[in-house]
C-alpha cells in the first residue's frame, strides 16, 4: 500500500474544523508539512497538530521531497497556481472548492493534470456525506416520482465582518481574491450537489445586483438552469436577508411527493407524500470531509477510484460564471 504524505498549502479555518485531522485517521496517511504565508500560523499550526515541518513559501514545501501529495487550502484564485505547481512536480492535488476563481483556470487545471496524468481532486465533500445519500436514495428509489422541477432557496442575514471597512472585507467578498461574493462562496455546493442529482447543467442564466451596499460584490441573486436530463430549476439567494428570512433548503418537486433538504445546516430531510409527512434525520461524521478524504487516499494507493476530480467539478465553476454574467 503507498504511504501518503501530506503537505498543506493553507492552515486556516477549513483545515482545522473541516478537513486537517482527516488526514491523519486513514491507513497509510498522515500529514508531515503546512504551510503558511504567516509564520505565526504556520509554526503555531504544526505545533498544535503535530506537523513535523512548516514552511512559508509553498515553493519549499512542494519540493519537500518527503510531501508526496498535496491539499491546497488557500481562497480560489491561487487554486489554480498552486494545484499546477504540485502537478508538475509529479505530485497528487485534492484542492478546496470551488477548484477555482474562473472557469477558465479550472480548464488550466485539468489541461495540466491530463498532460501529467497526475491527478487533481476538489473537495466537493457533501456528494459523500450520509445525509445526501439518504437524499439521492429517495429520489432514486422513485419515492417522489418523476423529478419535474427543482427549487434552491437561500437565505442569510449580514454577518458582522460584512460592516468592515473596504480594505479589512474577508477575501470571500473580495471578488478578485473569492471570484465573487457568498454567492461564489457557497453556491457551488448546492451546485454540485443538483448536478450528482440530475446531471450536468447545459443551460444557465442569472441576475446578481446589491441591494444591502454593504461590499461591493453581489449580495443578491436569482438564476434559472436546465439539467441534462431535462429537469428545470431556478434558485434565489440574498445575503443581507433579515433573520425572520433565513432558510436552506432544496425542493425536490416530483409526481408523487416533495422531498425538501438543507445543505449546510443538516437540518431534517422533509418527505411529503400522500401517507404524510415524515422527518429523517441522518447525522454526519465529526470531520464532515472524512468519507472524501478516505476515498482520495484510497483511489491514490489504489483501493479504489474516488469520482470527485477536477474534471468533475468543472461544470459547476462554469454554471457560477454563467449566472454571474462572467460567461
Amino acid at each position: 500500500m503507498k504511504i501518503l504524505k501530506w503537505g498543506f498549502i493553507g492552515c486556516g479555518e477549513v483545515c482545522e474544523l473541516k478537513s486537517g485531522p482527516a488526514f491523519n485517521e486513514v491507513a497509510g496517511s498522515s500529514v508531515v508539512a503546512v504551510m503558511s504565508r504567516s509564520e505565526q500560523k504556520a509554526r503555531s499550526y504544526a505545533e498544535r497538530h503535530n506537523v513535523p515541518r512548516w514552511y512559508t513559501d509553498a515553493q519549499e514545501l512542494i519540493d519537500d521531497e518527503e510531501v508526496n501529495a498535496v491539499y491546497v487550502a488557500t481562497p480560489p484564485s491561487s487554486h489554480a497556481t498552486f494545484a499546477i505547481m504540485a502537478m508538475k512536480a509529479g505530485k497528487p492535488v485534492y484542492v478546496e472548492k470551488p477548484l477555482a476563481s474562473t472557469y477558465d483556470d479550472c480548464a488550466r487545471i485539468n489541461n495540466v493534470s491530463a498532460h501529467t496524468g497526475v491527478p487533481c481532486f476538489v473537495a466537493y465533500y457533501r456528494r459523500y456525506l450520509p445525509y445526501f445519500h439518504r437524499v439521492k436514495k429517495i429520489i432514486d428509489d422513485g419515492v417522489i416520482g418523476d423529478i419535474v422541477n427543482v427549487q434552491v432557496r437561500f437565505a442569510t442575514p449580514p454577518r458582522d465582518l460584512d460592516y468592515a471597512h473596504p480594505e479589512t472585507l474577508p477575501w470571500r467578498l473580495q471578488p478578485e481574491i473569492s471570484g465573487g461574493g457568498y454567492f461564489y462562496d457557497l453556491a457551488p455546493h448546492q451546485i454540485d450537489l443538483l448536478q450528482q442529482l440530475f446531471g450536468v447543467i447545459l443551460d444557465a442564466r442569472g441576475i446578481c445586483t446589491n441591494r444591502g451596499h454593504l461590499y461591493s460584490a453581489e449580495d443578491s441573486v436569482s438564476a434559472i438552469f436546465r439539467f441534462e436530463s431535462g429537469v428545470l430549476g431556478s434558485g434565489s439567494w440574498s445575503f443581507v436577508a433579515h433573520e425572520s428570512a433565513r432558510i436552506d433548503r432544496i425542493l425536490i418537486i416530483g409526481t408523487r411527493g416533495l422531498l425538501s433538504f438543507s445543505v449546510f445546516t443538516y437540518a431534517p430531510i422533509e418527505l411529503h407524500t400522500s401517507k404524510g409527512t415524515d422527518l429523517i434525520d441522518v447525522p454526519n461524521p465529526p470531520y464532515v470531509q472524512f468519507p472524501l478524504i478516505k476515498s482520495v487516499i484510497e483511489h491514490l494507493q489504489g483501493l479504489g477510484v474516488c469520482s470527485c476530480t477536477s474534471v468533475s467539478a468543472t461544470p459547476t465553476n462554469w454554471v457560477l460564471d454563467r449566472i454571474l454574467g462572467k460567461l
